[in-house]
């Protein structure tokens, strides 16, 4: 699974936060980049492709060593309560087997975890950092949280209530819209940039910067593992 502390290198990171402090030349906003791992542990995976693989392992050893009824005069074979104890213990290694692909591979995780669910975990996730990092603290309350969870493929714009009441919900929709697209289109460092760059572009109009304006959030990239 893609770690937000890899995903872009040490000069694209100084990229993004030189397009933050560009922006915010021409806004009062405080836009913050975030970018993180995965926004929930999605348990029901593990537990699903466990299953489905110890199934199929079971439906392998009843086809490949099917276990036929002693003949006259054969005294051939294993006990019945070593079979059943060596398949118990096959069928378990299956399972755990598959719980780890389940818990490790992405595309696997995404497969067997519902959309809507991954939507709820991001969203939350997104909210919760609004608050923990003092995006929504600022004293204009203009703070913009441009959120980007990995492992969901998706991308949250979270902004204060006199930030939307400027910008409108619209417009951080479709920024937001577009950001997912050219990470889609594997460009995360430019579209990350332009987006920065569109907020600061839309915003100057409507929330410019004051001459005593005072940057209150570090202009910086989060990561979150």
């Amino acid at each position: 699974m893609q770690s937000a502390f890899n995903y872009l290198n040490e000069e694209q990171q100084q990229q993004v936060e030189q397009a933050v402090i560009d922006a915010e030349k021409q806004t009062s906003c405080e836009i913050v980049p975030v970018i993180a791992t995965s926004s929930g542990r999605y348990d029901r995976p593990e537990d699903v492709v466990g299953l489905w693989v110890t199934i199929i392992t079971a439906l392998c050893l009843w086809y490949f060593f099917p276990r036929n009824s002693g003949q006259p005069g054969d005294w051939g074979g294993l006990p019945v309560m070593i079979e059943m104890i060596l398949a118990a213990i096959l069928l378990a290694i299956a399972f755990i087997l598959g719980a780890i692909a389940g818990s490790r591979i992405g595309w696997l995780r995404r497969l067997f975890t519902p959309r809507i669910q991954m939507q709820d975990e991001v969203a939350a996730r997104a909210r919760e950092v609004f608050f923990d990092k003092r995006i929504h603290h600022t004293e204009g309350g203009t703070g913009i949280l441009i959120y980007i969870s990995l492992f969901e493929h998706m991308a949250v714009a979270l902004a204060d209530q006199s930030v939307i009441d400027k910008l409108g919900q619209p417009f951080l929709d479709q920024i937001c819209q577009k950001l997912t697209s050219g990470l889609h289109a594997g460009n995360p460092t430019t579209s990350l940039c332009e987006t920065i760059r569109e907020i600061g572009n839309q915003a100057s109009t409507s929330l410019p910067r004051a001459t005593d304006d005072q940057n209150e959030l570090q202009d910086v990239l989060i990561l979150i593992d």
